[in-house]
C-alpha cells in the first residue's frame, strides 16, 4: 500500500483526502515511479477544491508534476534506478498524478531528471518554471534580447510569474513586475525585478493602442491584462501568454498587430512536444540561479496539501510549494 491524495465526487460534492492505495489500482502505463517530490500548482488547487473542470473523471490523484526513481519499466528507454521527472500530459487531470508515493505512466511522458538539479529543485521549478522558460524562449524566438528594452511580467507573485522574473533577470533583461500585493515588493526585487508596478497598470482603458512602453511581455493573467499588455508593447515586440486567471475573454483590437507588428504567442506546457521539453529543461538547468530558486520555495508534506490548496486559490501563497513525499 502507498499514500496518495485522492479526489472523489459524490452527490456533486468534491472531497480530497489522504488515502492508502493498493498498487494494483494504479492506472495503465509502462513505467512505475517511486515519487519522492511533487509540487502544488494553481491547477492542482483547483482540482482539489472544486474538481471540475480540471478533473475529467473520478477518483483522481492530483499533481501535474512529479519527480522520482523508476522501480519498474517495460519501456526500453528507462531502467530501474533512473531518476526521472514528468510535467503535464494530463497528469492529475485524466491520469493519476504526482501527489502520491507511487505513479504509473507512459514512458514517453517522462524525461531524465537533469543531473544539475536535485529532485526538490526540479519540482521547485516544475510546470511553473517549465512554462516560464517556454515563455522566455518564445520571446527570444521573436527576436527579443536584453538590449531590446524592458520586459513586463504579470502575476509576479505566483509561480510562473516569479520564475519568469528570475530567469529574465539572470539572462540580463530589465524586468518590470506587476503585482496587486505591495507586501511582495522586497521578494520580487530579490528575484531580479528592476521595477514593480501595481496591478491596475494593466487595467483596461478602452484604447486600441496604449503608450508603447515595453519591448516584450509574459502574461499569466489573460483577459483585460493581456489586452492592455499587447496594446502597450513596442514595435516588433512579442507577448507570451500562458494563463487565464483573469478570464478567457480578450477585449482588444487588431491595432497592436497590424500597426506595431506585435506578436502574441500562446504557450502550452501540457502537450509540449518532447524535443522542446528537452531544450527547455536544458536551459533551466543552465540558467536557474540556485540561490534565487531556493528563496521561492516552500516545503510541505503530502498531508499539508489540502490546507495549502485554498490559500493558493486565494492568492495567499507566493512562489512555489514543493511537496516532499519521501
Amino acid at each position: 500500500m502507498f499514500e496518495a491524495l485522492m479526489i472523489n465526487r459524490a452527490d456533486g460534492v468534491v472531497t480530497t483526502r489522504l488515502e492508502q492505495v493498493d498498487p494494483q489500482a494504479l492506472p495503465e502505463g509502462d513505467v512505475t515511479v517511486a515519487v519522492s517530490h511533487s509540487s502544488l500548482n494553481y491547477k492542482d488547487a483547483l482540482a482539489m477544491t472544486r474538481g471540475t473542470p480540471v478533473v475529467r473523471h473520478f477518483p483522481m490523484v492530483p499533481g501535474i508534476d512529479l519527480a522520482g526513481q523508476v522501480v519498474r519499466s517495460d519501456d526500453p528507454v528507462y531502467q530501474p534506478g533512473d531518476q526521472v521527472i514528468a510535467t503535464g500530459w494530463g497528469l492529475g487531470e485524466n491520469h493519476w498524478g504526482g501527489l502520491a508515493a507511487m505513479a504509473r505512466l507512459p514512458g514517453r511522458w517522462l524525461l531524465p531528471r537533469p543531473g544539475g538539479l536535485s529532485a526538490r529543485q526540479a519540482m521547485g521549478i516544475g510546470t511553473a518554471g517549465f512554462t516560464a522558460m517556454l515563455c522566455v524562449m518564445a520571446l527570444e524566438d521573436g527576436g527579443l534580447t536584453p538590449a531590446s528594452g524592458p520586459v513586463i511580467v504579470s502575476g509576479a507573485g505566483g509561480g510562473v510569474g516569479g520564475m519568469a522574473i528570475m530567469l529574465l533577470a539572470q539572462l540580463g533583461y530589465e524586468v518590470v513586475a506587476v503585482t496587486g500585493r505591495p507586501q511582495l515588493h522586497a521578494y520580487l526585487t530579490s528575484l531580479g525585478a528592476a521595477e514593480i508596478v501595481p496591478r491596475d497598470t494593466l487595467g483596461l482603458t478602452g484604447k486600441a493602442l496604449e503608450t508603447a512602453r515595453w519591448a516584450g511581455g509574459i502574461d499569466v493573467v489573460g483577459g483585460e491584462a493581456l489586452a492592455t499588455m499587447c496594446a502597450s508593447i513596442r514595435h516588433g515586440g512579442t507577448v507570451a501568454a500562458c494563463g487565464l486567471a483573469g478570464g478567457m475573454n480578450l477585449p482588444l483590437t487588431v491595432a497592436p498587430f497590424i500597426l506595431r507588428n506585435v506578436r502574441l504567442q500562446g504557450i502550452d506546457s501540457v502537450m509540449c512536444p518532447r524535443p522542446r521539453r528537452m531544450a527547455a529543461w536544458a536551459r533551466l538547468e543552465r540558467d536557474i540561479d540556485p540561490t534565487r530558486l531556493d528563496s521561492m520555495l516552500h516545503d510541505a508534506s503530502l498531508a499539508d496539501a489540502t490546507t495549502i490548496a485554498p490559500r493558493i486559490l486565494a492568492g495567499h501563497v507566493r512562489g512555489r510549494t514543493v511537496i516532499n513525499i519521501g
